[in-house]
């Protein structure tokens, strides 16, 4: 028997196939066979795929009906793999470099059925690669079974894993077949329930590609829609389905409580810019969903989630959208006004006194969702310097307990790691919590003639040595301006983010300032 066979599925898409491919070859001896499943193409791909199979490796199977989703070619895939593993990957992503020796060479060790590793979401063009869940791949680790480490299921994707092959067929293990969208998620669900022996790696083993300007995007980015909701619920459904089925009881309240913490803050942070109809329909579909939650899946789920989800479940129709999405930002933020009930204890609002902030007054300094305010004031010095005025708001006295007494700025690029320290300043107290005002060189942030948008973070330094870092909330602050700098012209453009926090686009130099000026600049 050969070793591994990466499955390779694809569909009108003839420019990455090859590539997808190649990575897979480059795995060396340790893949004996790359299945290309194209699904019906009706451009060059399937002529695309036939060439690449003229190096022995490479198999093609052509299926003469699209299947209108990506769970029957994967099924394909399994049916005609000959190697005692199998892992997929999608015909416009790559495997790294050693990703494939990684998750073989664990799952030898310890006589693993499924092998994880961490995948990575590179934007493109860009290039800015995103670990998705990290926090799952830290270390390396082998559990049998998933009950004595549920967070495994927040990794819900499929092609950052390698599975043995038997191990799949003895349980039947396959995907929902046809249009089915999120098909990751039942997949990933009946393997966890089969319990397997399952080991986890701290190697990168996937490059997820994110092309948001493409023509045809990935289901992922397609939140716009009410139906990308609807069929994301039914999805998440069936996972706590077939985990109750199972009798994973436990596995499917902590489920209940990712959907809560993760699927249901994602889609509420963009909340305040979707129509009024989107909206009615959406919290709808969501109240509908968590009434049938277990009451142990809010315990579970993160504090901001839990207000979160009460709040849905409360009321009928949308309300406090905007404050909502900042409620499930990351890191989460709390927005003012600040209501108590008759008992004295944290509230939603005064209107809501029965939606209560449980967890709030007894949480960690890092846990607290505070709200720290900036706005950017420009003098009319020469020079490329800029004031920015620092609002903490006191939650409940919360902050207080930890006696703040420093705040310091970063700037953290929107499309690489690079970070700049943007300067500190002593806090000092006023009636509705602390100030602290910076100046900084906006010099610091430009690149030669390049735009470059930076995220502006701010770190709450207290007397008993905890921190407390969080993004800034945009308030206020003037639109383009042009400044001088050691180089001629910088133009700075501060804007709010779409999730309400504060960025700003620097330009050096002529060009890149009349880029801005022009109007050229999309949010990313």
């Amino acid at each position: 028997m050969i070793g591994a066979t990466v499955v390779v599925i694809a569909y009108d898409d003839p420019d990455h196939l090859p590539t997808a491919v190649a990575s897979a070859l480059a795995q060396g001896d340790v893949v004996g066979e790359v299945v290309v499943v194209d699904d019906a193409s009706t451009d060059e791909t399937p002529r695309v795929a036939d060439a690449l199979a003229a190096d022995p490796r490479v198999r093609v199977v052509h299926r003469t009906v699209n299947s209108g989703g990506c769970g029957t070619p994967r099924n394909d895939g399994i049916l005609a793999a000959r190697g005692e593993w199998v892992l997929f990957l999608d015909s416009d992503d790559v495997l790294p470099e050693g990703a494939v020796t990684a998750l073989a060479r664990a799952a030898r060790a310890d006589d693993a059925d499924v092998v994880a590793g961490l995948a990575v979401r590179r934007e493109l063009p860009e290039g800015r690669d995103v670990p998705w869940q990290p926090r799952l791949f830290a270390e390396r680790s082998t559990h049998e079974g998933i009950a004595e480490r549920p967070e495994t299921l927040w990794d819900t994707l499929c092609v950052n894993k390698l599975y043995r092959r038997a191990f799949l067929d003895l349980h039947d293990i396959r995907f929902p077949d046809g249009a089915a969208h999120y098909e990751d998620f039942s997949f990933t669900a009946r393997v966890y329930a089969a319990e397997p022996r399952l080991s986890v790696i701290p190697d990168t083993v996937y490059l997820w590609h994110v092309r948001r300007g493409a023509t045809n995007p990935s289901i992922s980015l397609r939140r716009d829609g009410i139906r990308n909701w609807l069929d994301r619920v039914e999805a998440h459904r069936c996972v706590v389905d077939i985990l109750r089925t199972a009798g994973h009881e436990e596995l499917a309240e902590a489920a209940q409580a990712k959907f809560l913490g993760h699927d249901l803050a994602l889609y509420l942070r963009e909340l305040p810019v979707r129509s009024d109809d989107y909206r009615e329909q959406w919290w709808t579909a969501a109240r509908t969903y968590l009434a049938g939650f277990a009451p142990g899946a809010f315990r579970r789920a993160p504090m901001p989630a839990r207000w979160a989800g009460a709040l849905l479940s409360a009321a009928e129709h949308p309300v406090d959208v905007v404050r909502l999405a900042h409620l499930s930002a990351a890191p989460a933020r709390l927005l003012p006004p600040y209501a108590a009930d008759a008992d004295g204890q944290p509230v939603w609002s005064a209107d809501r006194p029965l939606n209560r902030l449980d967890g709030l007054t007894g949480a960690a300094a890092a846990d607290l969702p505070l709200c720290v305010e900036g706005t950017p004031r420009f003098t009319r010095r020469l020079g490329a310097r800029v004031d920015l005025d620092v609002h903490v708001v006191e939650q409940y006295g919360l902050l207080a307990r930890h006696r703040p007494i420093a705040l310091s700025v970063e700037a953290r690029h929107r499309l690489g790691d690079e970070v700049r320290q943007l300067g500190s300043a002593r806090m000092r107290p006023v009636g509705d919590g602390w100030r602290a005002h910076l100046e900084f060189d906006l010099g610091a942030l430009a690149h030669g003639t390049a735009m470059n948008t930076w995220d502006l973070w701010a770190t709450v330094r207290c007397g008993d040595t905890e921190a407390i870092t969080t993004r800034l909330r945009a308030v206020g602050g003037p639109g383009r301006r042009v400044r001088s700098s050691r180089h001629g012209v910088l133009l700075v453009q501060p804007y709010t983010t779409a999730n309400g926090s504060l960025a700003l686009r620097v330009a050096d130099g002529v060009a890149g300032a009349r880029r801005v000026l022009n109007g050229r600049l999309g949010r990313h």
